[in-house]
């Protein structure tokens, strides 16, 4: 397997991104970038901070650069011989300076989360008559408030569509606006997350099912001689995981009392022997919801149990040079090499991206239904 090199952009600024000055470069020692597809991605620089000259006796120059305080905006680009992707477009959250008494050895660290954190920062009671949940997620995603974090909505319509009336009941958002798009999403298992790229200081915002179809990205190679690119990796399965949903409602519109079950997972198996369907025992829960249709109940319920079945988890670290691309979480990825039994198709739901000078890693989660491969071969 061929070994590329990589390039590394940063583009930081207190409003809008810029390359970022030599100063900086030279100082940068390491970069981690973290996407996943719960709750917000995150990054984190790291530059070498010493003090150790005569400019540097009042305090390191780095603390005094606008382009590092908090809520600056900080977009990572990464690319394997050919055009640099977006890996993370977001803002600085947190400071950490670790003075050290070893000339020049001191670092500066800046954390920050992607730029759904700008939806994050302020509560609010709003009303949303007449409004189902995936209108109100477009007009979220949409507002104003947030036009210079460039966010385009990619809202998948539920599988209920349940728009009010609005003399029988206003939906309140009690909360800020990306919490209040969780809630929304947690009713139909759906998952909410921003995309950044393809072009710089441009995000898309997800709210949808996780997404397991498309194209594959290259295979994972465990074991496999020369075309081995995994450093190691960990298989874990929980069979208390899959979950049914039972209970009954009393319907709002006819004040009858409605029996309400999920239904086998209606999500595509990613395995040839899914857990929830091949166990011999499956928890139940109660549905606990109360003022809800019976079809409101029965899509919470589906919703539910959709979300339960990835009861396989792999963890593990690529070599990413080796691998000769960026794995993508919120996707698909082919294993092989591992056995029959977890080999096949997985969902990524998680990477952090380790980058220094000459090594770049990515740490990895892949999740599925059980064991089993469902195809016969993997992209190489």
């Amino acid at each position: 397997m061929a070994v590329l090199t990589t390039t590394l952009t940063l583009l930081i600024g207190p409003t809008v991104a810029v390359p970022a000055p030599p100063v900086l470069v030279d100082a940068l020692e390491r970069v981690e970038v973290t996407s996943t597809d719960r709750g917000r991605s995150g990054f984190q620089l790291t530059f070498s901070a010493g003090r150790s000259g005569s400019a540097d006796l009042i305090d390191s120059p780095l603390l005094s650069l606008p382009a590092l305080r908090p809520f600056s905006r900080v977009v990572v680009r990464v690319g394997f011989g050919g055009a640099p992707r977006v890996l993370m477009d977001g803002v600085i959250t947190h400071r950490e300076l670790l003075p050290s008494a070893a000339p020049g050895a001191g670092t500066f660290t800046v954390t920050g989360q992607d730029v759904s954190v700008m939806m994050d920062l302020e509560e609010k009671n709003v009303e949303h008559p007449a409004q189902a949940e995936n209108a109100i997620a477009t007009l979220l995603i949409s507002s104003a408030a947030y036009s210079a974090y460039g966010l385009v909505p990619d809202v998948v319509t539920p599988p209920l569509v349940d728009t009010p009336a609005a003399t029988e009941r206003v939906p309140v958002q009690r909360g800020t606006d990306l919490a209040y798009l969780h809630q929304m999403a947690a009713r139909y298992g759906f998952v909410c997350y921003v995309v950044p790229g393809p072009q710089a200081m441009a995000n898309t915002v997800y709210w949808g099912p996780p997404v397991r179809a498309g194209a594959p990205q290259p295979a994972l190679s465990v074991d496999l001689g020369a075309e081995t690119n995994v450093e190691h990796i960990t298989f874990r399965s929980d069979g208390l995981a899959p979950t049914r949903v039972a209970g009954a409602v009393q319907d709002r519109s006819t004040n009858e009392a409605v029996a309400v079950r999920s239904a086998a997972s209606l999500r595509a198996a990613l395995s040839a022997q899914p857990d929830w369907l091949t166990l011999p025992s499956i928890r139940t829960t109660l549905i606990r919801d109360s003022g809800l249709t019976a079809a409101q109940a029965l899509a919470r319920a589906q919703g539910t149990a959709d979300a339960s079945t990835d009861s396989v988890t792999a963890t593990g670290t690529v070599d990413a040079l080796r691998y000769g691309a960026l794995l993508t979480a919120r996707g698909l990825v082919g294993l092989r090499g591992a056995g029959f039994t977890h080999d096949g198709l997985w969902y990524v739901s998680r990477v952090n991206h380790r980058i220094q000078r000459g090594e770049y890693t990515q740490d990895f989660t892949l999740t599925r239904d059980g064991s089993g491969s469902t195809v016969s071969a993997v992209r190489p």
